[in-house]
C-alpha cells in the first residue's frame, strides 16, 4: 500500500463501524450533521486535525497508516542522513517496526524478490533485526 492506496475515509468508517459508534455521538464530537460525518466517510484523506479526532474517538491511531507506508516506500537515503544534521525538524528514526512491517519484509524475503543485503541497504534495518525476525518467523 502507497500513499495514493490509502483511502483513509474508508478506513474511518470501517473503524466506526467496528467500534460500533453512534453517528449521534460522532456529530457530537465533531460539531457536524451526519452528512458532514458521511463526507468524511467518502473522502480520500482528511485534515490532520480531523484525522487526530477520529484517532481519538475511535482508539485507534490513523497516522501509523502513513508511518509504516514510510517505512516500506521511502527508506532513508544518504542525502536525508546528511541533512538531518542541518534541519531544524525533529528527526525520528525508523524503527517502529509493526508486525505487518516485519511480516512484509519476511514475505519479500521468502519470495526471493529481495536479498537479505538489498532490504537491510534499501530499508535501513539493521542485519541483527533482519536476523532475528528471520529466527523468530521459523518458530
Amino acid at each position: 500500500m502507497n500513499f495514493k492506496d490509502i483511502n483513509i475515509g474508508l478506513l474511518v468508517s470501517k473503524r466506526a463501524m467496528e467500534c460500533n459508534i453512534d453517528i449521534s455521538r460522532l456529530c457530537k464530537f465533531f460539531n457536524c450533521s451526519s452528512q458532514d460525518i458521511s463526507a468524511m466517510y467518502d473522502s480520500k484523506s482528511l485534515d490532520s486535525e480531523i484525522l487526530l479526532k477520529w484517532s481519538r474517538i475511535l482508539e485507534y491511531d490513523f497516522f501509523r497508516l502513513y508511518s509504516q507506508n514510510l517505512i516500506l516506500y521511502s527508506p532513508i537515503s544518504a542525502d536525508v542522513k546528511k541533512n538531518k544534521e542541518s534541519s531544524g525538524m525533529p528527526y525520528f528514526r525508523k524503527n517502529i517496526y509493526t508486525k505487518e512491517v516485519i511480516d512484509f519484509i519476511l514475505e519479500m524475503l521468502e519470495n526471493g524478490e529481495k536479498t537479505k543485503g538489498q532490504i537491510i541497504e534499501e530499508y535501513n534495518i539493521p542485519k541483527t533485526t533482519l536476523h532475528k525476525w528471520i529466527v523468530k518467523n521459523r518458530k
